[in-house]
């Protein structure tokens, strides 16, 4: 692959240090918002996040930071740039800050406009003029002697008490009005348009040592830390010209629950961080539980997971057997948006600079674009059945169900494509067109540079196939396991293959059967698992467990499995032949 860049476009540097993502040119910020200068996105959900600004520092010498992080614990960091303001600590608190309101009541009304010429009506009673003095209410200090305070730290953090009176200043004294009783509020004066609230929010402190700076001066600092609430979904669009060549167009939907992404460099990874203590919160985030975040970032849904599973768990393609290496062939541009990929310690990275995206919104990037060569290789699976001893235990609708799987198999077509590019193609959805045509929707599968996998288009109509199998003995007391005397049973099977797409085809047929291969016809080949050590029958088929298999099975019945891999001709009728036996009580 090759990829052109934006003019401010760097290499990303490396993943293996992630605290020395990049430096970049830095912009005055504000004391409580230090920006994003920095994002590495997994397709996980994590996000390792760069913070960098110049910030103001408040009358302790203290860089105060209202936003506060929900770090991965242990992957927190924060740093000063300026070699004059080394830092020292970083304190996490919760404190008390005032937040102008539109006020909205005649309560909070009255509250703004402290000093106000009033015109007042109390329950449709004559209007009398009066002059707001206060509206009373008790202030956390004031709580310092209740008895169920603990610390000064609980009085500071305690909410304001507010009352339900007004002191109105009249001709004759100071009046105390139940706000409930104002029926008509007019004002002789402009009122003002806010009124005071008190919140309890969150401070990253970020303490210096040496002398203490001065007020309003400037340090450079930032931080980076883990955490979940970014991530990017990938996909692809394959376009076959149906003469071996396919262009391969890969895109990034972003979702973003974290923080305002502005002109940010974003890095997204392609393979299978290790986060030992991912769901583990750091004790600086001052919060006891994750932040709930959306279903693209949930588990619960089975659908979902296991979608996400299988996106996310970068599982390799082997290239079957016969494959051969793969020659190399030219890179081509990709276009201006995204920067050189490049692999650092099993991780591969796209650059993309100058992101734009608000929390909560979701974005579609395309990424990169590459031409693979591609051939149509057809595969014909058929999975073992439960020998005819335990089919009575099977009720009748899932003995009709395995008759259609078995009776009746289907023969798919696949698109085998050969990576020769210099970046692996992650595991994603993908689109099949061939010339414009739109032809289905597969998974690509995680694949290697230099290595194959294979995409599945659909169902092959035009080449039928047909298996067939049979018994041909019975041997009584053929083995003894464990006390029990176990006769051995012999059967044949084959199966019949037709085409009628009119050119020499591709295929490959896996027959799986329980019990040991004795034979293979065609110049097939076979292998055979005991059954308790898994192997391809790692996931059962669902009618394992109707069954109570008995103890000895295990130990005397291996899984097997034929493989043949052939050309075949149009109209040629080829018959695979295999056999094998089982041993039963």
């Amino acid at each position: 692959m090759q990829f052109r860049k934006f003019n401010r476009c760097k290499p990303f540097a490396s993943v293996g240090c992630l605290v020395g993502l990049v430096c970049v040119s830095l912009t005055a910020a504000a004391a409580d918002d230090l920006p994003v200068r920095e994002i590495t996105i997994f397709k996980d959900g994590h996000a390792f996040v760069l913070h960098q600004g110049e910030v103001t520092t408040n009358q302790q010498g203290e860089v105060e930071l209202e936003r506060l992080p929900m770090p991965v614990i242990g992957t927190f960091w924060a740093y000063s740039s300026d070699p004059k303001a080394r830092l020292a600590s970083v304190v996490a608190s919760r404190r008390m800050v005032s937040v102008p309101q539109t006020p909205l009541t005649p309560y909070e009304l009255l509250e703004a406009n402290v000093g106000a010429r009033v015109l007042i009506s109390e329950n449709g009673e004559p209007e009398y003029k009066a002059k707001v003095l206060r509206v009373p209410m008790r202030r956390g200090d004031e709580f310092l002697h209740d008895a169920n305070v603990d610390s000064v730290s609980d009085v500071a953090l305690r909410m304001p008490e507010r009352g339900s009176h007004v002191l109105l200043e009249v001709e004759n004294g100071v009046r105390v009005v139940n706000i409930d009783r104002i029926s008509g509020l007019t004002f002789l004066d402009k009122p003002q348009g806010k009124v005071q609230r008190e919140e309890i929010r969150n401070s990253l402190r970020l303490r210096f040592g040496g002398r203490m700076r001065p007020e309003g001066s400037t340090a450079e600092v930032g931080m980076v830390y883990l955490q979940k609430g970014v991530r990017w979904i990938p996909s692809y669009h394959v376009e076959i010209d149906g003469a071996g060549s396919a262009h391969v167009r890969l895109q990034a939907t972003l979702v973003n629950e974290l923080a305002d992404l502005d002109e940010v460099t974003a890095h997204l990874v392609i393979g299978v961080p290790s986060f030992a203590f991912a769901d583990t919160v750091d004790p600086i985030s001052l919060q006891e539980t994750m932040v709930q975040l959306s279903s693209a970032f949930q588990r619960d849904n089975q659908t979902a997971y296991a979608f996400s599973n299988a996106i996310m768990s970068q599982q390799i393609a082997v290239a079957p057997r016969g494959v051969q290496g793969i020659a190399a062939r030219p890179t081509i541009d990709l276009g201006p948006d995204v920067a050189t990929g490049g692999k650092h310690e099993d991780l591969y990275v796209f650059t993309i600079e100058g992101v734009t995206l608000a929390k909560g919104e979701r974005m579609v990037l395309p990424i990169a674009e590459v031409t693979l060569p591609y051939r149509d290789v057809f595969k014909l699976e058929l999975p073992f059945t439960p020998p005819p001893e335990i089919r009575s235990h099977v009720n009748n609708q899932q003995q009709a169900q395995l008759a259609r799987l078995f009776q009746t198999p289907k023969v798919k077509h696949n698109l085998r494509l050969d990576n020769t590019s210099r970046q692996p193609l992650t595991t994603a959805p993908a689109l099949v067109f061939e010339r414009g045509r739109l032809l289905a929707q597969g998974l690509i599968a995680y694949t290697a540079t230099g290595s194959s996998s294979d995409l599945e288009v659909t169902t092959a109509v035009d080449i039928s196939a047909h298996c067939s199998d049979r018994e041909v003995g019975r041997t009584p007391d053929a083995t003894r396991w464990s006390g029990s005397s176990l006769d051995r049973v012999d059967l044949e099977g084959s199966v019949q293959l037709v085409s009628h797409r009119g050119q020499t085809i591709d295929i490959e047929v896996e027959r799986q059967v329980l019990g040991h291969i004795d034979s293979a016809g065609y110049q097939g080949t076979f292998e055979q698992n005991p059954v308790n050590q898994g192997g391809w029958m790692a996931a059962t088929p669902w009618w394992w467990s109707s069954y109570n298999w008995p103890h000895w099975w295990y130990h005397v019945n291996p899984v097997g499995r034929v493989e043949w891999t052939l050309k075949l001709e149009p109209e040629e009728v080829v018959e695979l032949t295999y056999g094998w036996h089982y041993f039963w009580d």
